[in-house]
């Protein structure tokens, strides 16, 4: 039991390690590549629309025949009317921290997330990683937006 503590606890430290070592990027393109690793695949959010969470209030993959190019990724969405939205404001629709995890950012890391662990707070969408780390985030929020807002741009140089 011990060693198979010892490998999940090496597991989670690969998972992360990596996942931040490549996520230097502004915006979070970040996808499973291998057994435990994770690599930039140049599409945002694992390609989800972000306008859907603010007009559907849900997660919705997004399309190949609705994308644009936008701060070096490529974001896809689920409609026109998705699609122009973005463009008009992309601001306003971009999740916070360029869509990587808001719980990892304020603790001072830069890993993919899951695009059904979402918040909206303020007209601002925040992306996390997992369950528990989504309702540690939830017990804080405001928190932990302050520690990742003092922390984003200076994590992007380190990474």
């Amino acid at each position: 039991m011990k060693i198979l503590k010892s490998i999940f606890a090496g597991t989670l430290l690969v998972l992360f390690t990596t996942g931040a070592a490549v996520a230097a990027d502004k915006i979070n393109t970040l996808e499973k590549s291998g057994l435990f690793g994770y690599k930039p695949s140049g599409i945002a959010v694992r390609g989800y629309d972000t306008v859907a969470y603010f007009t559907l209030g849900k997660p919705v993959e997004g399309s190949d025949d609705y994308t644009t190019e936008w701060s070096g990724a490529l974001w896809k969405f689920s409609s026109r009317e998705h699609l122009d939205l973005f463009v008009g404001d992309p601001e306003k629709y971009a999740p916070q921290y360029g869509g990587y995890c808001a719980y990892g950012v304020a603790v001072g890391d830069l890993v993919k997330i899951e695009a059904d662990l979402w918040t909206i707070l303020d007209g601002k969408l925040y992306l996390n990683y997992n369950n528990k780390l989504n309702n540690r985030w939830k017990k804080d929020t405001a928190g932990y937006i302050e520690k990742a807002d003092a922390s984003f741009e200076r994590l992007l140089k380190e990474k």
